[in-house]
């Protein structure tokens, strides 16, 4: 007969509480699970590091404001529109093959036929000289129409992420895992997020740069690697259906892993989200959401307002290689996931629980704006960084394209392991009807403008001054991160107060308890 003192030790206990909290018999569940989300990750980094290398280098970084605000957004509608009208037509398991599908099916198609036939599908560079000197405002669109090709794979890309990952594998996650379970198999999916940007990140550039020195002269490097890219992705789409079927051969008719009967309450009292004007009205109602939707808007204006500059000194570096572009974001990506794991486990989780909610959620928006400010002080104005030059022996465009490097690094990485968290920690004032419909109506609202404010902002600017050139509205782009920025840390502010008052009331009940 066991003791009470038996019944309450903890499952798991010193380093493997922390690293491996999963009990044997779950591996079966487990690692199948994580290895879907690796393939869809894996795929996720190499698209998002080919796209930019694709668009930017054809029409600028300019185009990406108009793409991500135009056709991504419509791309984003449609597909929300056919997913919910296919779920209601196919079991789950085949709605997921019917919509990873078609992205692998595209994917193979441009890699190997679309690709190497660009030249001729696209329009002639004449006419489209033409078209931009009748237009200049409307360069941004013209580029989508120029390499309509790349547009559509830039699109694809981006709904890969959104829709695959976002909606498919959590949907899927949620519906499988217990709650218990969910407590200790997600922590590990974050880790396993960041080990597919280190290896695909390892991939990409081993594709792009490394794969010159096994090329005989004459032989087009970025056409080779386009059929390697391409490949990988197609091999690990059709590697994750394997293994999606195989769970539900093996493993979710299995009740000690998957008992349908457990999610039937839950499915029936599921609440669909707010609508865009009921977000508004829930937000407008409570000081409280509107502060925390900024703090997500802000974040997402300023680290689009970064990233396009700093992908345009990318473009400038490179001058025009593909390979050497695309191997770049292959260390990039590797270097994020490896700078993200690290500063989560050593820094991040340590200030959470150390520090005051304000000085957590305070850090990304300092280093945002500081770094920020750096990168766009060696974008803007060469003449007074022209002595820092002198001393490092270098170029404008070769500070600024490792600075925002630098930047954008670390900006995503406090993002994931401080800002994240600390986000979620605001609801906790809210009383429990807000705390529901408010998080719903904040992802409506701060995720589609935070998401589209920065492209919107950019668009204005680039059609305003009739020009295709990003550096040229950088001054500009650059009082607006700045504003931005001041409303982020006023955001932060406001909220501490009411973080703080909340988790002492929080304290006084454990005491008095």
């Amino acid at each position: 007969m066991s003791s009470a003192s038996d019944t309450n030790q903890p499952e798991f206990t010193g380093i493997r509480a922390v690293l491996w909290p999963i009990h044997n018999h779950e591996l079966k569940k487990f690692i199948p699970l994580a290895l879907i989300m690796f393939c869809i990750l894996f795929n996720y980094t190499i698209l998002r590091d080919t796209k930019d290398t694709l668009v930017v280098n054809a029409g600028g970084a300019a185009v990406i404001p108009f793409l991500k605000g135009i056709a991504v957004t419509i791309a984003a509608i449609a597909f929300v529109i056919i997913y919910a009208k296919l779920s209601n037509i196919l079991s789950r398991e085949k709605l997921f093959y019917t919509i990873v599908t078609p992205f692998i099916a595209f994917f193979g198609l441009f890699g190997f036929v679309i690709y190497p036939m660009a030249d001729f599908l696209h329009p002639a560079r004449e006419t489209i000289v033409a078209m931009h000197a009748n237009y200049p405002a409307l360069s941004g669109f013209i580029d989508i129409y120029a390499y309509w090709s790349y547009s559509v794979f830039y699109v694809f890309a981006e709904i890969w992420g959104s829709a695959i990952l976002a909606l498919a594998f959590w949907e899927f996650a949620n519906h499988v895992v217990r709650f218990n379970e969910s407590k200790r198999f997600y922590g590990l999916f974050a880790v396993i997020a960041n080990t597919a940007l280190i290896m695909s990140g390892g991939v990409v550039y081993f594709c792009s740069e490394s794969i010159k020195n096994f090329l005989p002269a004459g032989v087009d490097a970025w056409h080779v690697s386009m059929y390697l890219l391409m490949g990988v992705v197609v091999a690990m789409g059709l590697f994750c259906m394997y293994i999606y079927r195989w769970m539900y051969l093996n493993v979710l008719n299995d009740k000690r892993y998957f008992d349908p009967e457990e999610n039937a309450g839950k499915t029936k009292k599921k609440k669909s989200k707010p609508s865009l004007g009921e977000s508004f009205k829930i937000i407008v109602q409570s000081p409280e959401l509107a502060l925390i939707a900024m703090l997500i808007m802000a974040y997402g204006v300023t680290i689009n307002l970064v990233e396009v500059q700093w992908k345009e000194q990318l473009k400038i570096f490179y001058a025009g290689d593909k390979g050497g572009y695309n191997g770049f974001m292959g260390i990039f990506s590797a270097i994020t996931g490896a700078f993200t794991i690290a500063f989560g486990l050593f820094v991040g989780s340590n200030i959470i629980r150390k520090f005051s909610w304000f000085t957590a959620a305070v850090i990304t928006p300092f280093i945002i704006l500081v770094g920020g400010a750096l990168f766009f002080i060696f974008t803007c104005s060469e003449n007074l960084v022209a002595p820092l030059l002198v001393f490092l022996k270098s170029t404008p465009v070769a500070v600024a394209t490792f600075l925002g490097a630098a930047v954008v690094i670390v900006s995503k990485s406090v993002k994931y392991t401080l800002f994240d968290p600390t986000k979620e920690m605001a609801y906790i004032p809210l009383d429990a009807e807000l705390k529901s419909k408010g998080k719903a109506a904040v992802d409506v609202i701060g995720g589609r403008l935070g998401k589209a404010g920065g492209g919107y902002v950019q668009m204005g600017l680039l059609m305003a001054f009739a020009t295709k050139d990003v550096v040229a509205i950088a001054p500009y782009a650059f009082g607006t991160f700045a504003l931005v920025c001041i409303l982020w840390l006023y955001a932060v502010k406001g909220l501490s107060k009411k973080v703080a008052a909340a988790v002492k009331l929080r304290e006084d009940e454990r005491a008095a308890a």
